[in-house]
């Protein structure tokens, strides 16, 4: 029976770990794949899928499809909640859910809003892989956060951690505007630098999101899948009859003289199939990603969701490989021999900086939780600051 147990609990985490690393490098892929594509718009020219607002929308539509699965777990705990007060248990060990419908989402949609954005706006100028390299900034920021608005204690090995991904990212940023080969898109390298500064910015915005979150929204005892669909939907709403009409009637470059024109990327869509399918696959992707993201945060480690992050990058960066030497050049991204190993270096810098910080390794001789002694925050180290668990959320 134990065997059984074990073997069906190591099935069912093999599963959430495949889903997560398989939906979460579908994020990045078929966005970069949508920007990378082109097609006849709302006025008949032919012209790439330049907007970044829009997607942001499909996402927001992708975190609301999350609100089913809260349902039915909402559902079923009310009848298992039921089935044992009708068996006249005393402490029945289900509880329904509480049903959260107020403001407190607001603040973290309006966040998840701009950084999914300027994330999006930043990935129109650099390649898949350094994207998602460069959203190991992060640690940086909700560290330096934590430590102004939550009052945390940072140790001596999340420090170092965060100046050695502090210099990954300054590699890999470097590697980036130096590279000739490395983007197919022809950006000028302005204009990567201002897509690095545009992803770095978001994860700053992604940072802040955490913390509010962490202050206004833990009290109320919300389950995570909850707050994801609750963000969704809020930014469903804000971006139909706010944020989406504001970008149509402001001056810019795009169709009919709009900063964006959300009617020209349903035009787009609608004359290429690829598009349409790179936008549901997609949004769909973000859907199944959270689930899977909260669910290995449930199950597993830091350890586990550190490596799995890593597996992701790595992941998305050999198919981009693939698909432009294999497949089709006009997408994906080609390897520069000349700085592409210097991004291959700051990447490996990313990832120890970000076992330090996570203390999955550490040094003995330098104050961290587990070398001062303190056993109950080693048991528990994930309470201690915040780890990855904001980056779950694909943007």
């Amino acid at each position: 029976m134990i065997r059984t147990r074990m073997a069906n609990f190591r099935m069912y985490t093999t599963i959430l770990v495949a889903g997560m690393l398989i939906t979460g490098s579908l994020n990045t892929l078929t966005k970069k794949a949508q920007n990378q594509s082109s097609a006849r718009g709302i006025f008949g020219e032919n012209h790439k899928f330049n907007h970044p607002w829009f997607q942001t929308l499909l996402m927001f539509y992708g975190e609301a499809i999350c609100l089913i699965v809260y349902e039915w777990q909402r559902r079923r705990a009310r009848k298992e909640l039921d089935n044992q007060i009708q068996d006249n248990e005393d402490n029945p060990t289900q509880s329904e859910p509480e049903r959260v419908l107020t403001g407190i989402f607001v603040v973290p949609t309006i966040c998840d809003l701009i950084g999914t954005t300027l994330s999006g706006i930043g990935l129109l100028y650099v390649p898949a892989s350094v994207w998602q390299m460069l959203r190991g900034a992060i640690i940086i920021f909700a560290g330096i956060l934590s430590v102004i608005f939550l009052k945390r204690k940072m140790y001596a090995t999340n420090w170092i951690g965060m100046g050695v991904v502090m210099a990954g990212l300054a590699t890999v940023g470097l590697s980036s505007v130096l590279s000739q080969g490395s983007s197919t898109d022809g950006v000028s390298h302005g204009e990567m630098l201002l897509g690095i500064v545009l992803i770095l910015s978001a994860q700053l915005v992604s940072a802040s999101q955490m913390i509010v979150e962490e202050i206004f929204i833990k009290k109320h005892n919300v389950q995570p899948i909850q707050v994801v669909g609750m963000e969704g939907c809020f930014g469903v709403l804000f971006m139909t009859l706010l944020v989406l009409p504001v970008c149509y009637f402001i001056p810019g470059n795009g169709p009919h003289g709009s900063y964006e024109n959300s009617l020209d990327a349903i035009s787009q869509m609608w004359n290429n199939p690829a598009i349409l399918g790179f936008g549901l696959a997609y949004l769909f992707s973000i859907a199944f990603y959270n689930y899977f993201g909260l669910s290995v945060t449930k199950s597993l480690t830091a350890v586990h969701r550190t490596l799995i992050d890593a597996c992701r990058t790595m992941l998305v960066w050999v198919i981009d490989l693939i698909i432009h030497y294999c497949i089709l050049s006009s997408y994906g991204e080609a390897f520069d021999m000349t700085y592409g190993f210097v991004q291959i270096g700051g990447f490996a810098l990313l990832m120890l900086g970000t076992l330090l910080y996570n203390e999955i390794i550490y040094i003995k001789c330098i104050a961290s939780p587990r070398t001062t002694g303190f056993a109950e925050i080693s048991a528990d180290f994930e309470g201690s600051q915040p780890l990855l668990d904001g980056s779950l959320r694909a943007n």
